[in-house]
């Protein structure tokens, strides 16, 4: 409970309780009067010291001959009589109040008070469980949010990245902006599109885009504000949505994460009567039903549309699916020039070398990168955005933020520094392999250290090649320390490394068909989705002798990888040691320093000195689990002291 409301509520009474005290006390002739016993009362009488009496049924109120003095005299019940005529017997004035047979305001207010204060709690009560007042009714009533967007509204400038979703989408801003353009020759606009990509590629940030070019009302909502506790409220609303709607057509309803609601019918228990299916079912009927809603156009988003009933999917319903992907190297650098427009930048700062260097990046990976380096800037108290801060800011999205505070011994460091140089070496000479753009061995996230590779451009599949190049890259790690420091020296940092070869491997049998053993077939578990116990997955489970082939061919891939990486080390012993001594000395190498470092060149770095051996305190141990590095495309976790 709000205390304000609690306070308004309390000030309220108060005054309610003042008033009624002055409006009923106001009018009693007692108020104000010394109590005066009846024997004192009768001693000044006899002394004349009284000049009048008023009689009340219980008491008297009696007035001094100086006429400012009052008392109140309380009587025995039936000595009344007798009291005025002793009083008439010695010359006093004795008068008799009428009686009030009206009841004042204050008794008035005294009686209804209570009933007030209970009726007021009742009220306060309904209107917390309801949510914000909507009625003592409301539970049926939308949630949907209209944004009319007076200030600040989003257009397709503000949107960058992705310019295919856009042109799919300027029919529908044409047919808002002029409808009878398309009714005069018969054409209807579609009654819904599905804005289908992964998350943070801009999919809301599109529709509002949608509202704002076309300049009408939007109506925002996401999936899960239908369901509730009580059965029928969700399609209460979805009923009450497309009322609104009507009233304020032409319009666009916006439902965020519609597989909330828009699951398969069916999977769920109860059947036809689970909540979300009865709002599913009202969804599609006012979609297509036999009233016509004209100016209406629904946009959805998800980033599941494989869960989603098709029902919802067919043509008069959501008639265009509109992938939204992570934008490629052109889209990335529209959209650093939208989040940097509000953002002093340096002027040797290239958005284009900054769009390169971030692959796999979607828009909200990217305003977190120009937000992170300005944020850098200031804490560095510069005025303006440089490279430095960009590039600090890549790293820190990219492999996480550096943990310095961490110590570590000088025999932790040293077998930190040659795994990253096993998996660096490993990178430069495999066939088709990414090239290195940084190895570190200062802990970053939850790695101690790390190698980082970048492609040269945007990849969207990998052959053969490229993959066992990459399984070698895992294993080149564990490969650096059993050369080095053989094999009982062999610590847990390569636990991420084996557990990323291995799901590699496995896709590679189970998934791509790279196993001459297990040929051109998808293998899987059965359990892509599991509800009550019931498998529901589109694949039978293996059998126990293919699943011992896979293991085979997935243990074969990574030895495979294993034996390559041993091979490279071996042949390049001398470039592994300059390598390692090189990121003992500096910590982090670029890409184009490694490549000096390994042919025996000094990097002329003024402005990094040697760093100063750490003292010999041992880290604090950890497990394994716990310093496994956070997964991300190129990057290989380095060496972790082993676990306790």
């Amino acid at each position: 409970m709000n205390i304000r409301t609690l306070l308004i509520w309390g000030v309220v009474a108060l005054v309610l309780v003042v008033l009624f005290t002055a409006m009923n006390g106001g009018s009693d002739p007692a108020r104000g009067a010394t109590e005066l016993p009846y024997s004192q009362l009768m001693d000044r009488v006899a002394e004349k010291q009284i000049s009048s009496v008023t009689t009340r049924p219980d008491a008297l109120i009696s007035i001094g001959s100086d006429q400012k003095q009052r008392f109140v005299t309380y009587l025995p019940q039936g000595t009344m009589a007798n009291v005025v005529d002793r009083l008439d017997q010695a010359g006093v004035d004795v008068k008799t109040e009428r009686p009030n047979n009206n009841p004042s305001l204050g008794n008035i207010l005294l009686s209804i008070l209570p009933m007030l204060l209970l009726i007021g709690a009742w009220f306060f009560f309904m209107r917390q469980m309801q949510g914000g007042g909507r009625g003592a009714m409301g539970f049926g009533r939308s949630k949907a949010k209209l944004l009319t967007e007076a200030k600040g509204r989003i257009t397709f400038d503000d949107v960058a990245g992705i310019d295919e979703a856009k042109e799919e989408l300027g029919e529908i801003v044409e047919f808002l902006k002029d409808p009878g353009k398309f009714q005069r020759l018969g054409g209807k606009i579609p009654k819904g599109a599905l804005l289908v990509g992964p998350p943070g590629t801009g999919k809301t940030l599109l529709a509002r885009a949608i509202a704002g070019e076309a300049n009408v009302p939007f109506f925002s909502i996401s999936g899960s504000d239908f369901v509730e506790m009580f059965v029928g409220v969700g399609a209460s609303r979805v009923r009450d949505m497309f009322e609104q709607a009507k009233k304020n057509a032409p319009c666009i309803i916006f439902i965020d994460e519609i597989d909330a609601v828009g699951r398969h019918r069916g999977a769920g228990l109860g059947g036809g009567n689970d909540e979300r299916e009865q709002t599913l079912n009202q969804l599609l009927v006012e979609m297509d039903g036999f009233e016509a809603n004209e100016g209406i156009i629904l946009i959805a988003a998800t980033n599941r549309p494989d869960v989603l009933d098709p029902a919802l999917l067919r043509p008069g319903r959501f008639d265009r699916q509109i992938v939204v992907p992570n934008p490629d190297v052109g889209g990335r650098e529209k959209i650093l020039r939208v989040h940097t427009r509000n953002v002093p930048v340096a002027q040797g700062v290239d958005l284009k070398t900054i769009a390169r260097g971030t692959p796999g990046f979607s828009g909200a990976d990217l305003a977190n990168l120009v937000n992170e380096a300005a944020l850098l800037a200031a804490r560095r108290g510069k005025r303006v955005v440089t490279n430095k801060e960009f590039e600090d800011a890549k790293d820190k999205v990219m492999m996480g933020a550096e943990r310095r505070s961490l110590v570590m011994s000088e025999s932790e460091k040293k077998l930190t520094a040659w795994h990253e140089a096993g998996h660096a070496i490993v990178a430069l000479y495999t066939p088709e392999s990414d090239p290195v753009h940084k190895a570190t061995i200062i802990p970053r996230g939850r790695a101690l250290g790390m190698v980082m590779q970048l492609p040269e451009g945007d990849r969207y599949s990998m052959n053969f090649t490229q993959m066992t190049s990459r399984l070698a890259v895992m294993m080149g790690g564990r490969v650096a320390e059993e050369i080095v420091f053989g094999k009982d020296k062999v610590t847990s940092g390569a636990s991420s490394d084996i557990s990323a070869a291995t799901n590699l491997a496995r896709m590679m049998v189970t998934r791509w068909g790279f196993s001459d053993v297990l040929g051109l077939v998808a293998y899987g578990e059965g359990n892509d989705e599991v509800f009550l116990g019931m498998q529901m997955g589109r694949q039978q489970a293996i059998s126990s002798d293919t699943a011992k082939k896979i293991d085979a061919e997935v243990k074969r891939l990574v030895e495979e990888g294993y034996d390559e990486a041993r091979r490279i080390l071996t042949e390049q012993a001398d470039q592994h040691k300059y390598l390692a001594e090189a990121l003992l000395e500096y910590e982090t190498l670029s890409g184009e320093e490694i490549n000096k470092v390994i042919k025996g060149e000094k990097l002329d770095r003024p402005e990094d000195s040697p760093q100063v051996p750490s003292a010999p305190t041992p880290a604090l141990p950890v497990t394994d689990e716990d310093e496994q590095p956070a997964p991300h495309p190129g990057g290989w976790g380095g060496a972790q002291p082993q676990g306790a």
